[in-house]
């Protein structure tokens, strides 16, 4: 294995994280418009997840794979953790920013399980495995 190679993959996880957190960022948008966590946009996320990863960070099925369901996890952990800042902002009266300095990561966090039900694990796994099948399978051209 070369140091090219090695920098070549921790690049393309470092892109997945990347999408991962932009996906939760995107997932915010109508989980707030419709004032309710919206759980079951973890499939489509995987899927868009999934072809991103395998058109555009790596091209071996099964790495764009594990990259891609990694991603997907990221995204649904993200967006608990937002949705958790949201509500404390709302409570607390003050900005998304402010609210999240304030709690602090490990709050957050440890709110963020509290709150965790077993449909929300369900959807996010559904999602994660929808993630890893769209990106073994090939793209027709």
């Amino acid at each position: 294995m070369t140091v090219r190679h090695i920098l070549g993959e921790c690049f393309a996880l470092c892109c997945a994280i990347m999408l991962g957190l932009a996906a939760g960022a995107v997932w915010l948008l109508p989980t707030v418009y419709m004032h309710r966590p919206l759980p079951w946009l973890a499939i489509p996320a995987g899927w868009l997840l999934g072809i991103a990863i395998r058109q555009w960070v790596h091209g071996k099925p099964w790495n764009a794979a594990l990259l891609a369901a990694f991603a997907t996890g990221v995204a649904c952990v993200y967006i608990r953790v937002l949705i958790t800042t949201v509500t404390i902002a709302a409570m607390t009266d003050s900005g998304l920013l402010a609210a999240a300095r304030t709690a602090g990561w490990p709050m957050l966090l440890d709110l963020t399980r509290l709150n965790l039900s077993k449909l929300d694990v369900a959807w996010s796994l559904a999602g994660i495995v929808a993630a890893a099948v769209t990106a073994t399978r090939r793209t027709a051209r």
